[in-house]
């Protein structure tokens, strides 16, 4: 979906990318990307005047496309804006582009929640409006992608500790640390950064304070990956099950685009 080019209903900010985003190459990490469109939606928000109305908003999916990475000493130009609704929940466009020529795209399904209960709760009347000013997708469904990896087969479970500052306000892991993971694989397995790579992270239920998380690795070989797309059968499949003894929290898949 290409931006609403002048269209006012995109936020739109700019920041510098700066040493804390950055791996050992100069990249733009995937968990501070992650940070940013984090970061931008909270801007977003208080920019309607929603933030104190819809303070709370837990992540159900988040896509990552790197296309072209996005390197040390540029500036990052961040557009969000709505790809689909329904009464409570959302689907958000997040476009980074660097100056020098690198982009990420991605898009995350927000649900609105009760910030006492954290049930789904109604998005109000005003505010849906406005997030449909950008499509006409307005009966936004469900509808997971991913299939946890069990421990039986797992390639490899490594253990992931937890540390005091991974943890937010409500005791659970934050999203974006979710995506330290990712970035632990790609450390390992750098082939997988030579071409454009798309990421995507399902949360199933929090990870929190005191969790002792393990990640599950299970590598898909192309000609087995049909369960994941007919479109995705000519090449590998990854995917990172985030467990918690035997309780699934997130899976993640990485393929080239």
């Amino acid at each position: 979906m290409p931006v609403p080019e002048g269209h006012p209903d995109v936020f739109e900010r700019e920041w510098p990318l700066r040493v804390g985003d950055i791996e050992r190459t100069g990249r733009l990490r995937f968990d501070a990307a992650c940070r940013h469109i984090q970061d931008v939606g909270q801007d977003h928000l208080r920019e309607l005047g929603q933030e104190d109305t819809h303070p709370a908003w837990i992540v159900r999916r988040t896509m990552v496309d790197l296309i072209r990475p996005i390197e040390f000493s540029d500036i990052l130009r961040l557009r969000r804006w709505c790809s689909g609704t329904s009464n409570r929940w959302c689907e958000m466009r997040v476009r980074i582009d660097g100056r020098k020529g690198g982009l990420v795209e991605s898009e995350a399904f927000w649900i609105n929640a009760n910030k006492d209960t954290g049930t789904p709760a109604r998005i109000s009347d005003d505010f849906l409006r406005g997030l449909q000013a950008t499509t006409d997708v307005d009966r936004l469904r469900w509808k997971a992608y991913l299939t946890a990896g069990s421990r039986d087969d797992a390639l490899e479970i490594r253990p992931y500790p937890l540390r005091v500052t991974d943890i937010d306000m409500w005791d659970h892991m934050n999203n974006s640390v979710y995506w330290t993971v990712i970035e632990d694989y790609l450390d390992r397995h750098p082939e997988l950064l030579a071409g454009p790579l798309r990421v995507t992270i399902e949360h199933d239920a929090a990870v929190a304070g005191g969790d002792e998380l393990e990640i599950l690795t299970h590598v898909y070989p192309a000609g087995s990956t049909d369960k994941f797309g007919a479109d995705l059968t000519d090449r590998d499949v990854i995917t990172l099950t985030y467990v918690v003894g035997n309780d699934v929290k997130a899976v993640a898949a990485l393929f080239a685009l």
